[in-house]
């Protein structure tokens, strides 16, 4: 899923990029992943020039994701998201 629809905007190493309007942040050493909440919400519901992906992914899919991202790139968080913590979110 990162690779198909994340790294994109965020690119292969995770460390964002600049666009002609707005700006990717990275997701590398990123210490705002350390609440799993706040990269589901950004997921389900887009944040800034990021568009919401909740219609557009399952439950398990967002929850992959973003266990994907808080354990690669530099990120060591252990605790994993499940579907049903996507579900509440939703």
């Amino acid at each position: 899923i990162y690779t198909h629809v994340c790294q994109s905007c965020h690119m292969p190493d995770a460390k964002g990029a600049m666009g002609a309007s707005a700006g990717y942040p990275a997701l590398a050493n990123n210490p705002k992943l350390a609440e799993p909440g706040y990269p589901v919400g950004a997921v389900l519901h887009g944040q800034k020039a990021m568009l919401p992906l909740g219609a557009l992914l399952s439950d398990q899919q967002v929850a992959d994701v973003v266990n994907y991202v808080r354990s690669h790139f530099g990120n060591a968080y252990k605790d994993k998201v499940t579907a049903q913590d996507v579900k509440a979110q939703r």
